[in-house]
């Protein structure tokens, strides 16, 4: 019984040292990011979306599920019969640096949420999630997908001098350390959701260069009109700070083009609002992979996704959230697959760039997808 006791007192003694070694990781490790400060905080109390020292969502969760697309959501027997992850390198395209600094207006895509968009001359980078792990940490986490050449190896110090940096919301296929940590000297401004501001400060960008928005907020910078948008998601970027920053999508204003990126989120009666507010819109970048029945109300089915473009009136679509990451028991090329067909049967001009390939924006946009995906 003595021994009996002993080994419970050690295995008990154990597991507190180990918890209180994880807090004090989280708390030393920049990579887990920073907490709003007090100021910031007392700032949000007065905000419809701010309740109990946490945001929430516009609409009640329920209102996300449409049972037509419920009973797809994760279909077994079609997840079971595609690769998880791709089996060879996925086919990319070299990147065309001179294309990218011309004047025109154009997307570049670089898997998953990652774009890099020119407007008006602009550079303007979203979610630049670009290090080859979504986690806080090298040695464990969500690996991207091999490429058939090494676009992400030098891609920051290539790039042109990026004139702002849009972060959708903290999760790390997102909002990524590594990544803002390297562009802070080649970026002038950072639009983040409320809160987020604390992990950009915490890694050293300095507060001047960092704008905060709250949903329906809007401002000028440099010509552009910036906007944030609902989404049903939530954040945090460990268990003790779930939902203390806010999250969203984008409406991006130019001279000619108009830009929406819905960052991650349910569907909703969000995206009519949107539509009827901002509508329309030249290319929308509409998130719908890594969906599961579990998490139904925070990510869209590829169904669901059209018809988001079609709420906020969008005339061309591109499918976001995949090709880099597998984070959902699906297919990982089963989404693009599902989103075409559906974008077919309801008419939806739906472009398919290969990752790395720049798509001007002030053309018509017509892309037969060229079934990059099938390998």
């Amino acid at each position: 019984m003595i021994k009996i006791k002993k080994t419970v007192f050690h295995l008990f003694c154990f597991l507190l040292l180990l918890c209180v070694g994880i807090i004090l990781f989280m708390n030393i490790h920049p990579a887990f990011g920073g907490n709003p400060t007090k100021e910031q905080k007392e700032m949000y109390q007065n905000l419809n979306n701010y309740v109990n020292g946490k945001f929430i969502n516009e609409y009640p969760m329920e209102l996300a599920i449409n049972s037509s697309y419920s009973s797809s959501t994760n279909e077994e027997s079609t997840s079971e019969a595609k690769a998880r992850n791709p089996t060879v390198p996925i086919p990319v395209s070299a990147i065309d640096w001179n294309k990218i600094k011309s004047e025109n207006d154009s997307l570049t895509w670089f898997g998953h949420s990652a774009f890099l968009l020119s407007v008006d001359n602009k550079k303007l980078l979203i979610d630049p999630m670009l290090s080859n792990i979504a986690s806080p940490v090298s040695f464990v986490g969500i690996k991207r997908y091999e490429y058939s050449e090494d676009i992400m190896l030098h891609l920051i110090e290539d790039m042109p001098p990026i004139d702002v940096v849009f972060i959708t919301h903290d999760h790390y296929d997102h909002l990524d350390y590594q990544s803002i940590v390297k562009l802070n000297n080649k970026t002038s401004h950072f639009f983040v959701p409320l809160g987020v501001s604390a992990h950009l400060v915490r890694w050293g960008i300095p507060e001047e260069k960092v704008t905060e928005l709250n949903w329906w907020e809007e401002t000028e910078y440099q010509g552009l009109t910036v906007a944030l948008t609902p989404a049903r998601h939530f954040s945090g970027r460990d268990p003790f700070n779930i939902n203390s920053t806010l999250w969203g999508g984008w409406v991006i204003l130019g001279n000619k083009t108009r830009i929406y990126t819905s960052g991650d989120g349910g569907y909703g009666p969000h995206f009519k609002d949107i539509g009827n507010q901002y509508g329309p819109f030249n290319i929308t970048l509409i998130e719908g992979a890594q969906y599961d029945r579990r998490w139904a109300d925070i990510h869209m089915v590829p169904e669901q996704s059209v018809q988001a473009n079609l709420d906020v009136n969008g005339k061309t679509m591109m499918l976001t959230h995949w090709g880099a990451f597998t984070l959902a028991n699906h297919g990982w090329n089963e989404p693009i697959e599902r989103a075409l067909e559906e974008a077919n049967e309801r008419e939806v001009n739906i472009i398919v760039p290969k990752i790395g390939e720049t798509v001007l924006l002030d053309s018509d946009m017509q892309m037969p997808p060229a079934s990059w995906w099938d390998i």
